[in-house]
């Protein structure tokens, strides 16, 4: 393979050993175990993509249960054990509320559409 787009969890283990080598990282920001590779957004002003991973609930799932989900997701996440080994992977945590996640979905599903929109992008 000459290139590839991937999660840095899949190839980290291959940038850090050598046999591969990453030109640039799709976050906003460089990772800090590896702050000597440039974002993309470095060379392609304003470009930046991330993939995110969550929990989810039934739709009509009680407050009260999805207060108490989130309270101890976020405990778990905020554990410095857990921090590390996301980092390690190249991960970020994001510790948020419920309506901080739908903030989240609200804005990439609009950053998406304006991609889909500029590029002209139609189903086929």
């Amino acid at each position: 393979m000459q290139t590839a787009f991937d999660n840095l969890p899949n190839s980290i283990e291959y940038i850090k050993s050598d046999p591969m080598r990453a030109l640039a990282v799709t976050t906003g920001a460089r990772w800090s175990a590896l702050l000597n590779i440039p974002t993309v957004g470095e060379f392609v002003k304003g470009y930046e993509a991330s993939a995110w991973f969550s929990v989810g609930t039934p739709r009509n799932t009680r407050t009260e249960i999805i207060d108490f989900l989130n309270s101890q997701i976020n405990a778990v996440l905020n554990e410095p054990k857990t921090i590390a080994r996301l980092t390690e992977l190249g991960g970020t945590v994001l510790i948020g509320s419920p309506s901080d996640f739908e903030k989240l979905i609200a804005d990439e599903t609009e950053k998406w559409a304006r991609v889909i929109r500029t590029a002209n992008i139609k189903p086929e």
